[in-house]
């Protein structure tokens, strides 16, 4: 399920680490492949996709690049952009958009959108990603 909405974003320093990256429409299709690429050279990267939305998780070595993607970090448990910190807290984000969910769903909140997805388990197949 995808969300949009406006909130407020103020810069964070120092940035979080990143953990995942997200994209919609063509940066999706491209974050698709070069992760395919990053899993075939051995990274292990989990991934979730939603409408025309894909979520890779990993390490922050090993996430795949693609132009206009939002790396993304976490923040009392939801993913947010590494250099931004979302008003009111991320704490209360969590909790409304993935309150009531069962155990094992994922939020992450970008500028306009949310992504709300079941934690991908299992590492990435390369013939998933393939086309995707």
């Amino acid at each position: 399920m995808t969300l949009r909405f406006a909130l407020e974003w103020v810069p964070r320093e120092p940035p979080l680490p990143a953990v995942a990256v997200a994209g919609s429409g063509p940066v999706a299709a491209a974050l698709a492949a070069s992760a395919r690429s990053r899993v075939l050279e051995g990274a292990e990267l989990r991934v979730a996709a939603a409408d025309d939305w894909i979520l890779v998780l990993g390490d922050g070595d090993d996430l795949p690049w693609a132009d206009g993607a939002h790396y993304l970090g976490l923040d009392a448990g939801l993913l947010v952009p590494t250099t931004r910190t979302p008003v009111p807290r991320a704490e209360l984000w969590r909790d409304h958009l993935v309150g009531g969910r069962p155990s094992g769903g994922i939020a992450a909140l970008m500028p306009d959108q949310a992504l709300v997805t079941d934690m991908p388990l299992r590492p990435a197949d390369p013939a998933w990603l393939e086309g995707r």
